[in-house]
């Protein structure tokens, strides 16, 4: 699985296994009491991996696990890296509002511009959205390099935890 993603801020990924979904939950239900590495809880068939407080900053990932059953005897693993749920919501919260001040000064500066009217502060705001946006998806990129590290960390573990048993 390559990380180097170039437009995707979180990498997804799919792997085929040999092995039931009952027992890759196992091995990571065990594996929850079993080290102290990383924080691992489970709901249902989702798994969801996690860097211990100690050793986050505000851009460590998590790791999401859904694994799903094929058959008795194989399963299909779907995963995603993110960033804490709160920080991915703070996240698209800001973009939901650069988008929606860009539309409602846009609709305003085409307007004025259809009225005859000044519309350079408008117009003005509408490109600074523009450019607002493109600084949130730069801080994404470089959010997602920031915790790179920690990503690998974590498909290691997971890598770990299903090819050794």
């Amino acid at each position: 699985m390559s990380l180097e993603n170039d437009i995707v801020l979180r990498p997804r990924f799919k792997i085929e296994l040999d092995k039931s979904n009952q027992e890759l939950l196992k091995i990571f239900e065990e594996a929850k009491h079993t080290q102290k590495d990383f924080i691992v809880s489970r709901v249902d068939d989702h798994v969801f991996i996690k860097i211990p407080k100690a050793n986050q900053h505000f851009w460590s990932p998590q790791l999401h696990l859904e694994i799903m059953e094929v058959d008795k005897h194989s399963s299909r693993l779907f995963g995603l890296f993110g960033p804490n749920p709160t920080v991915w919501t703070m996240f698209m919260f800001f973009h939901f509002i650069v988008a929606g001040l860009f539309l409602g000064f846009g609709i305003w500066t085409y307007t004025n511009w259809t009225l005859k009217t000044d519309f350079a502060i408008q117009l003005f705001v509408a490109v600074l959205m523009i450019v607002l946006w493109f600084a949130l998806y730069f801080g994404g990129r470089l959010g997602k390099a920031t915790g790179k590290d920690q990503m690998l960390l974590l498909h290691n573990f997971m890598n770990q935890l299903l090819y050794s048993n």
